[in-house]
């Protein structure tokens, strides 16, 4: 609208011009990037297995410049002068929390075995009490797959906090065969004796978990830790009154045997 209230033409105001926008450079940790941005759903809900199958892909590529593209996953790339992928969001908190949980896992292992030496004096009993700790993913996986579930963050909190109760089933047998071969020197008869009268204790150890953990089966969150508890401790449970026996049986029996002949 005019001085004199006329309208007057767009056109006669602008010159139009086609050109090209000037895009946003964008920065991170004071290096240039470039964002690519996608989302899974439906299928497959995790970016895990999304990523972990587009890494393969991205390996093959050839760039014009004649090298292969870098991927990174919990760093960024230190220098600019050519072209690199830096795996983020989701991916890169997945990789960190993983990573982070492996590496507690394994302290938790050496001060438990650490432990059990202290109080044994031997080397080789707390293998034999730490054997049935692998056993849990026995049951753990296959229950995720039941459940039609991702082995997720929350997952290995529950394998991590197992570990801790295997250990003291194994405990409890150990202990009970130490005792009746300290009365009467017969270890066939004290690894029997030890399934017999732990068994009750040890089954409802197991019971209490699968009971605590099943309220929780349910959550969106903390379902892989439902599943992890209440599968690995039936299944590792079942193995531990087998599996403990037969090692020690197997150890210790041909050690009393090497000592007879001596």
């Amino acid at each position: 609208m005019s001085s004199n209230n006329q309208l007057i033409s767009l056109s006669e105001l602008v010159k139009k011009q086609e050109t090209i926008e000037e895009k946003t450079i964008y920065h991170k940790n004071l290096k240039k990037v470039t964002y690519v941005i996608g989302d899974v759903a439906v299928v497959i809900e995790s970016p895990v297995y999304a990523v972990l199958n587009m890494q393969k892909e991205i390996a093959k590529l050839q760039l014009p410049e004649g090298y292969e593209l870098q991927q990174y996953s919990a760093i960024q790339p230190w220098l600019e002068d050519k072209y690199s992928m830096k795996w983020d969001g989701e991916w890169h908190i997945t990789y960190e929390v993983f990573r982070d949980m492996g590496m507690a896992f394994a302290v938790v292992l050496v001060l438990i075995y650490i432990l059990v030496v202290a109080w044994y004096r031997s080397f080789v009993t707390p293998l034999v009490i730490m054997a049935p700790i692998p056993l849990t993913l026995i049951g753990i996986l296959p229950g995720h797959y039941l459940f039609g579930a991702f082995f997720t963050a929350t997952s290995m909190i529950g394998f991590i906090a197992l570990s801790g109760i295997i250990v003291r089933n194994s405990i409890l047998l150990v202990d009970f065969v130490q005792l009746e071969l300290f009365k009467n020197g017969n270890l066939r008869e004290a690894l029997l004796e030890a399934g017999a009268v732990r068994f009750m204790p040890i089954v409802l150890t197991a019971a209490a978990v699968v009971v605590g953990s099943f309220v929780m089966i349910l959550d969106p969150i903390f379902q892989g830790l439902a599943i992890a508890m209440m599968f690995g401790a039936v299944v590792a449970t079942g193995l531990t009154l087998v599996a403990v026996p037969l090692l020690y049986f197997e150890i210790y029996a041909q050690r009393d045997t090497k000592t007879k002949a001596v």
